[in-house]
């Protein structure tokens, strides 16, 4: 029985579609009986929280593997660790753990804070799998498409910093394999896109696939700051991604490699693909769809 925690999140909603496919005995874990209804048919589910330890028992009953996943918190390391301890006390076998980029090597943001889940995990008994990606595809949706639609522009201050964006689904293709396969116990896969992109490469592809001029346009670290603010987001959380793009600008984050190809048995996502399959999202109508 596998466990997918995060079942209603960006990544974790899709590794359960791609674990889903390959007729595993799988449960998804949801915070909620309204997300819950929204699994795929034959799929076991189950309401927990991982701030309510109580309720990890029964969500980890029967289970031998855990794909383990969290949204970026304040306290996702407390959060992680009482997964993790609950996987022991259960009698997990393997647990897959999503981490992120520059865990390995970053002291800041949050690869920092993954990297202390990662360490506990790794100072168990059990078996693991940890799998650190880098930027998806899908957050040009999420973070440019508003300012494309209204104005045909995007912001933010990566310079010049190429990232190997890479798509949710092929980190669902990944942790899939690594959930089942015993080669993959005690490994550690940095998880990188095909190729390494500028945000003025990136407008030039949502230019090309959307019918429509967008640009980039580079600001400093301090108006990005107050930009965000300035939309409710909350300091911790600003801070946090300004110290990524740091990460990012500082010259990390852009490498191009066969890991995650090896790991899918295929071709990884272009981000080209990705913009022609989501090209409505940049363009004006979307915005009223």
């Amino acid at each position: 029985m596998l466990l997918i925690t995060g079942a209603s999140g960006t990544v974790g909603k899709e590794v359960l579609r791609a674990v889903a496919r390959t007729g595993a005995k799988h449960r998804a874990m949801y915070r909620s009986a309204a997300e819950a209804t929204k699994a795929p048919p034959g799929t076991e589910t189950v309401v927990a929280d991982f701030a309510k330890k109580e309720t990890l028992g029964a969500a980890l009953r029967g289970v031998s593997h855990v794909y383990l996943v969290c949204s970026p918190l304040p306290n996702l390391v407390e959060l992680e660790s009482s997964m993790i301890e609950a996987c022991v006390e259960a009698g997990v076998k393997h647990v897959v753990l999503n981490s992120a980029l520059g865990g390995g090597d970053y002291d800041k943001s949050f690869p920092s804070w993954h990297r202390k889940v990662e360490d506990k995990l790794r100072a168990t008994k059990l078996s693991w799998t940890i799998l650190r990606p880098n930027s998806f595809h899908q957050n040009t949706v999420m973070y440019y498409a508003p300012s494309i639609r209204s104005q045909g522009v995007f912001y933010s201050s990566l310079g010049k910093a190429r990232l190997s964006y890479l798509d949710v689904r092929d980190v669902a293709g990944a942790v899939a394999k690594a959930l089942v396969g015993k080669e993959h116990a005690g490994k550690i896969y940095e998880l990188n896109g095909p190729e390494a992109l500028t945000s003025s490469e990136i407008a030039g592809k949502i230019a090309k696939h959307s019918g429509r001029p967008v640009k980039y346009v580079d600001i400093s670290m301090e108006a990005q700051r107050k930009a965000m603010l300035d939309q409710g987001m909350p300091d911790w959380q600003v801070t946090a991604l300004l110290e990524l793009q740091q990460y990012y600008v500082s010259g990390r984050g852009g490498e191009v490699d066969r890991v995650l190809p090896d790991l899918l048995g295929k071709p990884p996502i272009t981000m080209d693909e990705f913009l022609a399959e989501n090209a409505a999202a940049f363009r004006e109508h979307a915005a009223n769809a």
